[in-house]
């Protein structure tokens, strides 16, 4: 299997996570569990099962790891670390710090470093690891025979519950002429050797703020357009805003409320023509990425064959992951609403749990996810936003603390960005949560522990924070509700106290 290019760190990629020699075992009995897909699900649910004592067999077709190794997290990752020490030294003087002379980006050492990041963590995900499990590891395209068979090649593997955990991809909109003008996807992307000059990114959402930002600071010119009015749209507004003007202050065009009626191709350069508040215009650029939603993959497993039944967003599933096939699972991008590595993680355990055993079930509804789009600064979200607990009739008080009202965010330089705390109106139960910092994913957990835990906001109010930390502000929030407490009377007797104890 041919990866671009074809150097010695994706040849060592390759070689883990999809060996040119590999040999498919010979099956033999009735597994416990089958799980298609070698994704972060996928991997997660197999040596999960292998370790309590399950048979079982694991399909990928392509490579082991799925898009978060190859073509996701960790090398996207890898480009905006690049990019933010770019966007670090293009700053330095704000400290004092300058700079002597023209500073040179060498894209191509940028995503070699890349490759070779990737390359050390794929061992994590090989076939020999799992197969050192005691899982028959099957690459090769695979789809289900019945329900209760899959078929890999010339193998068919009997199962008693299986999983489905198979991902998604880039969902591409009905451009007319975008298939003959060529664009890129996540899994094209990272085959770059040569920074493009000028990059289109259709799609306003979390892929597509993170690879704007980081290709601007990288050397590119980015433009970003998306038919919203706003980007990330499934995020608090004011944070939308905040990574709104960081992408702008770096030099990226947004063009936004962007409706694209075509897209052509001359002298190698791709032509987009769009709308914008009824005025036509045209762009011109040397590439375009489109990063405008996911859809699942499972056109090629037969899924009618196993009786499973699916629609656009992927495998239907109830509460416990099973599928109208209550045999067979599914887990993360393919069967879940939140399309993250974590969330295929815990999916996956739900299945464990599920599947394998007879009690107790576990559903995915109580789940608490949070979720961190990886701009300059990060926007770190879990729980309700005001828009979701306004659609549920949910009537909520909001706390929030300037991240550049705390000493740390002062002495950082860290002007922008918030912790903001959104609580069930009359109490301290935390229903969600936005952090807008430079680590704000990092920060995010403490809260999404509170929530796990059934701890109210007060009790963050006694966490101590090393001074000084940005995370200060998560404690200030919480004090600002305990400062709420503080009734008229209460202030009366206090006030009284006080007086008779001068």
């Amino acid at each position: 299997m041919l990866i671009r290019p074809w150097d010695t760190f994706n040849q060592r990629l390759v070689a883990n996570v999809h060996p040119p020699t590999w040999q498919n075992p010979t099956p033999s009995g009735k597994y416990n569990l089958v799980v298609i897909g070698g994704g972060s699900a996928g991997l997660v649910a197999a040596a999960g099962a292998a370790g309590l004592g399950a048979k079982v067999a694991l399909v990928e077709k392509h490579l082991l790891g799925g898009d978060c190794l190859n073509v996701g997290c960790v090398p996207s990752k890898s480009v905006i670390r690049a990019a933010r020490a770019a966007g670090d030294v293009a700053c330095a003087g704000e400290f004092g710090v300058h700079v002597s002379g023209a500073v040179s980006i060498d894209f191509g050492a940028v995503m070699a470093r890349m490759r070779r990041v990737r390359a050390d963590i794929s061992d994590h995900d090989s076939a020999q690891r799992f197969a050192n499990l005691g899982i028959d590891v099957f690459l090769g395209e695979g789809h289900f025979g019945s329900g209760d068979t899959f078929m890999v090649g010339d193998a068919t593997l009997h199962f008693s519950k299986a999983l489905i955990a198979t991902g998604s991809r880039a969902a591409i909109p009905p451009i007319p002429g975008l298939d003959t003008a060529g664009y890129l996807t996540n899994e094209t992307l990272f085959e770059l050797t040569e920074r493009p000059e000028r990059l289109a990114i259709i799609g306003g959402g979390p892929i597509g703020a993170e690879m704007a930002q980081a290709f601007q600071r990288l050397g590119s010119q980015v433009y970003l357009l998306d038919a919203g009015a706003r980007l990330l749209h499934r995020d608090d507004a004011d944070a939308a805003a905040l990574v709104a003007d960081a992408l702008a202050r770096d030099g990226v065009q947004l063009l936004l409320k962007c409706e694209i009626s075509g897209a052509t191709l001359a002298a190698g350069k791709r032509t987009l023509s769009y709308t914008i508040d009824g005025q036509a215009a045209e762009l011109t650029v040397d590439a375009v990425l489109v990063a405008a939603g996911r859809q699942p993959n499972i056109e090629t497993l037969d899924l009618a064959a196993a009786g499973v039944t699916a629609h656009r967003r992927g495998i239907e599933v109830n509460d416990y992951l099973q599928s109208s096939n209550p045999n067979i699972y599914a887990a993360g991008d393919v069967g879940f609403k939140y399309q993250f590595t974590h969330t295929a993680d815990f999916t996956a355990r739900i299945v464990l749990q599920n599947a394998l055993f007879p009690f107790p079930k576990r559903k995915a509804s109580d789940l608490i996810v949070p979720w961190t789009t990886y701009t300059d600064p990060e926007v770190a979200h879990v729980g309700l936003t005001p828009a979701d607990a306004e659609q549920a009739g949910i009537a909520i008080t909001t706390f929030s603390q300037a991240i550049g009202e705390t000493d740390r965010g002062r002495a950082d330089g860290d002007d922008e960005g918030f912790v903001r705390v959104h609580v069930k109106r009359g109490s301290d139960k935390i229903l969600g949560a936005t952090i807008v910092a430079r680590h704000a994913g990092e920060m995010l957990n403490e809260i999404t522990l509170a929530m796990n835990n059934n701890l109210g906001l007060k009790s963050l109010a006694n966490v101590i924070h090393p001074y000084p930390t940005q995370a200060e502000a998560i404690r200030q929030v919480a004090d600002q509700y305990n400062r709420t407490r503080l009734t008229a009377p209460l202030q009366r007797v206090a006030g009284w106290w006080m007086a008779r104890t001068r």
